[in-house]
């Protein structure tokens, strides 16, 4: 085989475990039968999230998996697929659930790997059902202040009756 074929083939292979490692979820499904136009509508939505959709040859993704310890992975490279990294933990799953509704059997999710650990697809629609960093910080802050709102509330009802 060609030398230059070669590097290339070690370069893509070498940015797949780069951007694997510098995102929070990595999520595998097949667009067989998805036109241009919703394409581009799942790019949009996905960049909006600060994800980002590739398309890799199944190969050079299999051996990605085997650099990142990532063997479950491998089970999914069937057929046409796309990789979508995402920076948070779900952001790239929750889109894609969504468009999965929307465009049916055309975009069907395989599996990911979230935080180093292989989920199948149903795996991969609950981490989609968990809220975002920031939801998560809201529910910690009120969790924080409701004891102080219940003892300034207690305090003034005190004050209030008296």
């Amino acid at each position: 085989m060609n030398k230059d074929v070669l590097q290339a083939k070690q370069e893509t292979v070498s940015e797949i475990v780069a951007k694997a490692k510098a995102s929070s979820g990595l999520v595998v499904a097949e667009y067989r039968g998805l036109t241009v136009a919703q394409l581009q509508e799942l790019r949009r939505a996905l960049r909006a999230e600060g994800a980002s959709m590739n398309v890799y040859k199944n190969s050079l993704v299999d051996r990605a998996a085997d650099e990142l310890g990532y063997s479950d992975l491998k089970q999914v490279l069937t057929g046409p697929n796309a990789i979508f990294f995402s920076d948070e933990l779900n952001s790239a799953a929750k889109v894609l659930v969504k468009y999965a509704k929307r465009y049916g059997e055309n975009l069907n999710i395989k599996g990911g790997v979230f935080e180093g650990k292989f989920a199948d697809a149903a795996g991969v629609k609950e981490i989609a059902k968990l809220p975002g960093k920031e939801g998560m910080l809201a529910m910690l802050l009120s969790c924080l202040q409701a004891p102080v709102r219940q003892f300034a509330c207690t305090v003034k009802a005190v004050a209030d009756a008296k």
